[in-house]
């Protein structure tokens, strides 16, 4: 009999005997080439796992998402089977992560750094005895005797419909798991624990806090180091460290997840937040205000709380809540009135304060938040319009992250098994996207199945200065929310018809882009983003009367023109120009006798110096900052 086998895009038809095991196919026909997953018929599997005549299988080595995502998978088992032979704790749930894998377990103290070591030392032993992982379906009832002493296993087990679960063991340790895993513990080759932190079961502050250890693994000592160097590399460029030097922004305990944004780091927001509006009114988009608290019924009618209850914030008795997201708030603007035809599409843009109750053990700087302003903006359209409304969302995306030389890469997200509308529907959405993705010059992944039950979408993921992975931007349509709020307009033919929902975020929220844009720039940011354009440096005492000239100069034509002023007689030239330099300054202007005699400014750039007149300085600014270009000398 025969399969098909990929691996690393090339297909090859191969002759098998009844019963052969994957791995056996692996070790005659892909010797040396380190497969460590596989997918038989789309669906993962073990590698130990009996093939059949005809199937088709995927093969996966360590390069691949799939192969990253089963050793990952595979290294947590390994962890928590570390954790339970050194602290007896009850394990909760160890998933892998995009880069790397954690295991949640609850423990009387809590882990500290200093027992990473003796965990290590565990990991190690375990993995030096290169035990298999075998895997065997239990009864849940069965299962529920083996876990009666652990709760969070069966609220887990509880949860699963079936009467067969799935269990991963060896001679000294058990796990449920639905699988798959690599062969051995001993696949393992380098690894190492990264941080410990809180959080609470089912992200909910009303149940237990938990411990959360973070690890990461590969097959080789040399992608061990080299992941270490970029960590070192993500330290120096961390958003935390940098914006602390800035004096950009703080958090205070009185108010976890809300950031206090500082004079320098408000110009940031702000400038970016007027960037989006004059592009805004370029193509087409409303900005509105909507309240930042609803009553409960509210988020009820959207589907909202009965998905994403544990993540809003309610008040005064939870009659109320602070809004998680904008777009119920413009359902309730669209149907204020009745709509015809001739208003669509209409778009909605908002920039309004958003709540959401993240973990405590989540947060982290910028990046992870619970009060936030995002980019915001939902389009009310026919389906006719589809295609045309996400290509222009595309465009507009397109615009945005060329002007920060962001990389990026589309994904799309069909139907998937459970789904609202009619396939009818969701066939024309989907061919909407995939036209709309193509006619703008672009290319996707498709994700089969991935979309959510109210329409399919299209993931944006940004590749930052470390070639991170993270998802800013996103554009979703929705045939629910429509049909939940009643949502109608007339068309051409004098009937009511109900509008399709874009939903669309370009930057995502303000927070985390501003994030990613310290971590990729640094001190750096973009010159008409920057808080500090320029620097103001005097040689002597005497010419801070014409530095006051020059800055009443630039300010009247550059209202709101980030200037520093060095001027302190103790310092030296020299110093005065090394703390604009460490400032972040990014022209740093001169001004001696010279100078001043000639109605001049000596301009430096890094080792740089250009003596420009003081108009010609002043044009070459306001034109840097309108086209979004970096001041360079010609």
């Amino acid at each position: 009999m025969s399969i098909y086998v990929t691996f690393k895009g090339q297909v090859q038809k191969i002759c098998i005997s009844s019963g052969t095991i994957l791995q056996e196919l692996i070790s005659t026909h892909y010797p040396n080439k380190n497969i460590i997953a596989c997918a038989i018929d789309g669906i993962m599997a073990d590698i130990n796992t009996e093939i059949n005549e005809n199937q088709k299988i995927e093969l996966y080595d360590f390069d691949s998402k799939e192969g990253q995502h089963v050793y990952w998978h595979s290294s947590a088992h390994i962890l928590g089977n570390a954790l339970v032979n050194l602290y007896q704790c009850k394990l909760v749930n160890g998933p892998a992560l995009d880069e790397g894998f954690y295991y949640d377990i609850d423990i009387e103290r809590p882990i500290r750094e200093e027992d990473f070591a003796d965990i290590e030392k565990e990991m190690q032993r375990i993995i030096n005895k290169n035990i298999d992982f075998r895997k065997k379906m239990i009864k849940k009832d069965d299962l529920l005797k083996m876990y009666k002493d652990n709760d969070y296993k069966v609220h887990f087990i509880n949860n699963i419909p079936d009467n067969l679960i799935s269990v991963y063991y060896n001679d000294e340790f058990y796990d449920m798991c639905q699988g798959p895993h690599i062969q051995s513990t001993g696949l393992v080759k380098a690894f190492k624990i990264l941080k410990s932190s809180s959080c609470y079961f089912l992200n909910s502050a009303d149940n237990q806090i938990l411990q959360r250890i973070y690890g990461i693994s590969f097959p080789n000592k040399t992608l061990l180091k080299e992941y270490e160097e970029k960590v070192q590399k993500a330290k120096e460029m961390d958003h935390r460290k940098i914006g602390k030097e800035l004096n950009l922004y703080f958090f205070h305990e009185y108010s976890p997840g809300s950031c206090f944004w500082l004079p320098d780091g408000v110009v940031i927001y702000n400038r970016l937040m007027e960037f989006l509006r004059k592009e805004y009114i370029k193509r087409g988009f409303k900005e509105v205000i909507t309240p930042n608290i609803f009553h409960i019924d509210l988020w009820k009618e959207s589907g909202h709380y009965q998905n994403y209850k544990e993540n809003i914030y309610g008040i005064s008795g939870e009659d109320f809540a602070l809004k998680p997201m904008n777009c119920p708030g413009h359902c309730i603007i669209f149907k204020s009135v009745e709509r015809s035809y001739k208003e669509l599409p209409l778009r909605y843009a908002d920039f309004g304060v958003l709540h959401r109750n993240e973990c405590s053990g989540s947060l982290t700087g910028l990046t992870r938040v619970r009060r936030f302003q995002q980019d915001d903006a939902h389009i009310f359209t026919s389906k006719s319009s589809i295609k045309e409304e996400i290509e222009n969302a595309i465009g507009f995306l397109k615009t945005v992250y060329s002007i920060f030389n962001f990389k990026y890469e589309l994904f799309l997200s069909t139907r998937p098994t459970k789904f609202l509308g009619t396939i009818e529907e969701w066939d024309v959405a989907e061919k909407s996207l995939k036209d709309a993705i193509i006619d703008s010059g672009h290319t996707y992944t498709l994700n089969e199945g991935d979309g959510a039950f109210y329409g399919p979408k299209i993931d944006i993921i940004l590749h930052d200065i470390l070639n991170r992975k993270i998802q800013c931007a996103t554009i979703q349509l929705d045939f629910q929310l429509p049909q939940r709020f009643d949502l109608k307009f007339k068309n051409e033919l004098g009937m009511y018809e109900t509008p399709v929902i874009i939903h669309r975020a370009i930057l995502g929220s303000f927070e985390r882009f501003i994030a990613i844009l310290i971590e990729s720039y640094g001190k750096h940011l973009p010159f008409w983003l920057h808080p500090r354009q320029v620097g103001l440096v005097t040689i002597d005492c005497k010419h801070e009367n014409y530095m006051y000239t020059v800055e009443k100069s630039m300010l009247n034509v550059v209202l709101d023109l980030g200037i520093r002023k060095y001027t302190d007689p103790k310092d030296t030239l020299n110093k005065k120009i090394r703390k604009a330099t460490l400032d972040g300054c990014k022209i740093i202007c001169i001004l001696g006798d010279k100078e001043m005699e000639k109605n001049e400014v000596n301009v430096r750039i890094g080792n740089k110096t250009r003596t420009y007149k003081i108009e010609e300085l002043l044009e070459k600014i306001k034109v840097s900052i309108e086209t979004k270009k970096e001041f360079i000398f010609n």
